[in-house]
């Protein structure tokens, strides 16, 4: 079972913090979700500077709440930040990993943007939005399996089951995904998953 962290900080480790943020955040082409086995990696098993259940509830809490979903980042840095001590740490966590998620990629993308639209119509700029595709995809799977697997094996194979019907559901139907959110937490809520 996971606990609370209690870690000391230097200024180097916030840097290096910072700067990882910033490697991240030229990697999240499908948005800063699709980047988080690469967070787990360095916060959780090699920096040690969260638990497990504070790298669950951070993603689970910004998925559930209304807004942008790159909130899970910011509770990242929140908690790395409360895991050093103090709520000033807290806020630093905060601006530290925001800041560096944020930076590049709204550089990036912005100039990436003007330049894409100007060219559209190039087969170069058509086949490297088809050959991005599967990337994302790839991504996106990968932090799926990193947050299936955190439970347990003994329990994977109901979380699985409804991944897959959720998959089906959104593929199929126009049932809004509040819906589908609202029937997993429910499911969560009841012990089933």
């Amino acid at each position: 079972m996971d606990t609370t962290l209690h870690i000391t900080l230097s200024w180097h480790d916030w840097l290096n913090l910072f700067f990882h943020y910033l490697l991240l955040s030229m990697m999240s082409l499908g948005g800063a979700i699709s980047t988080t086995a690469d967070m787990h990696r360095f916060l959780v098993e090699q920096q040690g500077w969260l638990t497990q259940a504070q790298f669950n509830d951070a993603i689970a809490i910004a998925q559930a709440a209304p807004g942008p979903n790159v909130l899970f980042v910011a509770l990242m840095g929140w908690q790395v930040g409360m895991n050093a001590g103090s709520l000033a740490a807290a806020w630093l966590g905060v601006a530290t990993t925001m800041t560096g998620i944020l930076l590049p990629s709204t550089i990036f993308t912005y100039q990436v943007a003007q330049w894409g639209h100007r060219n559209r119509e190039l087969r170069a700029v058509r086949a490297f939005k088809g050959g991005m595709a599967p990337v994302v995809i790839a991504l996106l799977l990968s932090t799926a399996w990193i947050l299936a697997t955190a439970g347990g094996a003994d329990s994977n194979w109901r979380l699985w089951l409804l991944a897959l019907g959720s998959c089906l559901v959104i593929w199929r139907t126009r049932l809004h995904l509040l819906w589908i959110l609202a029937a997993g937490a429910l499911l969560g809520a009841l012990g089933i998953v």
